[in-house]
């Protein structure tokens, strides 16, 4: 499976579309491009694999794997970009701003109940993001 991340950059957020086989799985927030500093800064452009990863905060979500000089960046639910992540990304449902959103929780049990049977299978699941 092929996801793509499709993104807008802002100076208070990042805003992306995420796809599969060109149908749109929903939208994203991530904070801004700030030359992938740590906590403050979206993840570099390129290909990633994911992977299902559990924690007692997030519960089961999923992890971005071998981003440059990064680890744990996930994809879990929030709202607000610059309060909420710390260089992950959140799907949402709807865009209100930069780096800003809605119905995140919505938007993260459609992706997990897209990709999750993939993962389950042993399967890979490659995350493109571009600009």
């Amino acid at each position: 499976m092929v996801l793509i991340l499709s993104r807008t950059y802002f100076p208070k957020g990042t805003n992306g579309k995420l796809e599969c086989n060109g149908k749109l799985i929903c939208n994203t927030i991530e904070l801004p491009w700030k030359d992938n500093k740590l906590k403050v800064s979206c993840i570099p452009e390129g290909e990633y694999f994911i992977q299902k990863r559990y924690s007692k905060k997030f519960g089961w979500h999923l992890e971005v794997m071998q981003v440059s000089n990064r680890s744990l960046i996930l994809f879990h639910p929030a709202n607000y970009a610059l309060r909420e992540l710390q260089g992950c990304i959140a799907p949402v449902t709807k865009l209100s701003g930069s780096g800003i959103g809605h119905m995140s929780r919505e938007a993260f049990i459609r992706l997990k109940n897209l990709v999750y049977p993939i993962l389950n299978q042993n399967q890979n699941v490659l995350l493109i993001i571009q600009s």
